[in-house]
């Protein structure tokens, strides 16, 4: 019997995703037989024609790069973060057949950092100027930070982050990408650039006590400057947990099911991790 409920993951690439890890472990763990999750390559030129065209059987929608602002566009409703950060990465289906937008990037950013231990009105600063670093102003802004400092490696992509900014309430200090050693002097480091981006700062930095390093990246794991940080006992969040944190979100407002079976799906997801990086 085919399943009766479905929800996927889209995006492009698409094909590396372990989000089917994971919901697909929850479905098993809460008893939902007749739930799915799959990959679905789509480009943001393609997502409005997909979306139209997806029956009722289909709860949600994980959305990746470069679908984020589009998926926010298409919805008939938003949550107040994905308007403010201007993305969406969660797309649910409503009774009356639209779509509400959600970004569960936020709250699963604020879940982790809480969990390594940063308290409320801190000094936060961020690395990269991205859509993950647009998440990073918001989960800032909910920890009750006033300002942050940005540490871009273009000026293009400081500028593009200020309406987010400015919707969220979040004053931006601007932090040359030559003095990004001096941006751990943060209570939290956010470093949302690419791979081996960030990696010269492992030894250029002056581990402070206090401070929580989120890295973004999760293959390879860990990384340069995430290694230094474990070396020197300062709380390290991989991207592996904020890919569970804000799956957690989703999979109860696409299911229902409150709370997702965490234990469950951090397992999947951990071992589907470790089996790839073993390769």
């Amino acid at each position: 019997m085919n399943p009766t409920r479905r929800a996927a993951v889209c995006g492009m690439p698409i094909a590396h995703s372990l989000s089917p890890v994971i919901h697909n472990a929850g479905f098993a763990a809460a008893g939902l037989a007749d739930w799915s999750y799959s990959a679905v390559e789509c480009d943001s030129a393609d997502l409005a024609a997909l979306v139209g065209g997806l029956g009722p059987e289909w709860a949600g929608l994980s959305l990746t790069m470069p679908l984020k602002e589009e998926a926010l566009r298409l919805a008939a409703a938003a949550t107040p973060v994905a308007v403010a950060i201007g993305a969406a990465n969660t797309l649910v289906r409503r009774d009356d057949g639209t779509w509400q937008a959600d970004n569960t990037d936020v709250a699963g950013m604020v879940r982790v950092l809480r969990e390594a231990g940063l308290k409320p009105a801190p000094s936060v600063a961020v690395l990269g100027g991205g859509g993950t670093a647009r998440a990073a102003l918001a989960a800032a802004a909910q920890f009750g930070a006033s300002a942050v400092s940005v540490v871009t490696r273009r000026t293009a992509a400081y500028e593009e982050l200020a309406p987010a900014a400015a919707a969220l309430g979040v004053t931006m200090i601007a932090v040359p990408w030559q003095r990004a050693p001096e941006a751990f002097e943060a209570d939290a480091v956010i470093s949302t650039v690419p791979k081996g981006a960030a990696d010269h700062l492992a030894d250029a930095v002056a581990w402070r006590d206090g401070t929580v390093l989120f890295d973004a990246i999760y293959d390879p794991w860990p990384t340069p400057l995430a290694a230094a940080a474990q070396a020197h006992a300062v709380p390290v969040i991989s991207g592996l947990d904020l890919l569970l944190a804000q799956a957690l979100s989703q999979f109860e407002q696409f299911t229902g099911v409150t709370p997702a079976p965490e234990d469950a799906m951090r397992a999947a997801l951990f071992e589907a991790a470790a089996a790839r990086a073993a390769g």
